[in-house]
């Protein structure tokens, strides 16, 4: 076997195999041992036929598709390997013949994806948006409201209307001219009023009501409703109210704060702060990052093959399955509501797709521009730090390491240390964040 690999349009190479006779006859004889129990002719037991004959009586190519087939999966991976220092091979080829294809000259033709280089204008002396969020008090006693939520006892209210912050238990039917339709019905459903879960007027519509009243609300659908056959149409919902029940959220005392293992309740304050700070400093991070990319991304170019874009986007909708999943409900139940096929939902994440793989190879490519490594001793620092966070000395830690972990860690310091260079060579202008 022989080839050559030249490059060719759209971040591509054309790789022409050639292969000898020998290799042919093999191949096809091979095909033939693997395929012959599949064929039968008159006077000859079935899977016992001679090859020749088989040929004779179904034609000479009856082999040579499988023979084909066999050559190339015994004869591109060595093809792959040898060529892995010059390309980056991120598809599956396409193959066809060679146009003078015969038993004497036999060409297979692979046109395979690899990753492209991406031109970059500049990444130095660049005006970029820094973030620095802060944590208000505000947001801490919002944090703390929210665990007390949490922890809030339900108690059942009998002698008064319903009002905003209840949670009502409610039968309503929805009606469009007269008509009941399909999932504007519901009997025993529990809404908690202010919580904006419904259209916009039926959690009003409700508060003022009293235990067992019945009532219609007039609604008008707003016009981007996700049923089209609804958007923008008048309905009206008939109501129920048939039990009403608040919230008491406990006290924010020292019974609450050891509850949260805290010793006092400005300890418990001073732990959540620290939290949201915490949280605060990885968004910061983030969207600095982000918006550092976003800026160099402008003056980069790069022919991205379809392959790149078509695997991210299958990630993402990977995401989007697994978040669906943690639900409860199934991709093929929500593409179905939607009334769009997995290709036409997976088309709609490629234009973020360009941008991530555009992203990809801008990092990859300035790691390799500015020599950025990482150390042994690098690694061993947060190698440390992570079997610190969960009990553990470093020594014993490595031992449990599968290698694309340190492989990970290792990508991890490259990447904190280009962020660290681009911060440093860029002007970076402080955003005002809150």
């Amino acid at each position: 076997m022989k080839y050559k690999v030249k490059p060719a349009e759209k971040s591509t190479v054309k790789i022409t195999i050639n292969f000898t006779a020998e290799e042919w006859e093999g191949a096809n004889n091979k095909a033939y041992l693997q395929n012959r129990s599949r064929y039968a002719v008159n006077g000859f037991r079935k899977g016992k036929v001679p090859r020749h004959v088989l040929e004779l009586y179904y034609g000479k190519g009856l082999f040579y598709e499988d023979a084909l087939n066999l050559l190339f999966q015994e004869h591109y991976p060595e093809i792959l390997k040898k060529e892995e220092k010059k390309y980056t091979f991120v598809g599956e080829p396409t193959l066809s013949l060679g146009d003078d294809f015969s038993e004497e000259n036999i060409v297979l033709i692979a046109v395979a994806p690899v990753k492209p280089d991406v031109v970059i204008e500049t990444y130095k002396g660049i005006k970029i948006p820094k973030y620095e969020y802060t944590v208000t008090d505000a947001e801490v006693e919002e944090a703390i409201n929210a665990e007390r939520e949490r922890y809030a006892e339900t108690i059942e209210i009998k002698d008064r209307p319903a009002q905003l912050g209840d949670i009502a238990n409610i039968d309503f039917v929805g009606k469009k001219d007269g008509v009941a339709f399909e999932g504007g019905s519901a009997k025993g459903q529990d809404l908690e009023l202010g919580s904006h879960s419904f259209i916009e007027g039926f959690e009003e519509g409700v508060v003022g009501m009293n235990l067992e009243e019945t009532k219609d609300i007039a609604l008008t659908f707003p016009e981007n409703y996700s049923a089209k056959d609804l958007a923008g149409q008048n309905a009206v919902f008939t109501v129920t109210l048939h039990k009403l029940s608040e919230k008491k959220l406990p006290e924010l005392d020292e019974e609450f704060a050891k509850k949260m293992k805290c010793e006092t309740v400005e300890e418990y304050r001073g732990k959540v702060r620290s939290r949201l700070e915490q949280s605060a400093k990885t968004r910061s991070i983030n969207d600095t990052e982000n918006s550092i990319l976003n800026e160099i991304a402008k003056t980069a170019s790069a022919e991205i093959p379809d392959a790149m874009i078509d695997r991210e986007c299958e990630l993402s909708l990977q995401r989007m399955e697994y978040s669906l999943m943690y639900q409860g409900i199934k991709l093929d139940d929500y593409l179905k509501y939607l009334g769009k096929t997995r290709e036409e939902f997976k088309k709609g994440y490629e234009e973020d797709a360009r941008k991530t793989v555009l992203r990809q190879l801008i990092i990859e490519k300035l790691i390799k521009e500015e020599n950025i490594e990482a150390s042994e001793e690098e690694v061993d620092q947060k190698i440390a730090e992570q079997a610190k966070s969960v009990g553990k000395e470093p020594e014993e830690y490595k031992k449990t390491m599968d290698p694309r972990q340190k492989e990970y860690i290792e990508n991890d310091v490259k990447l904190t240390k280009l962020f660290e260079f681009l911060q440093a060579n860029n002007e970076m202008i402080s955003e005002e964040t809150k």
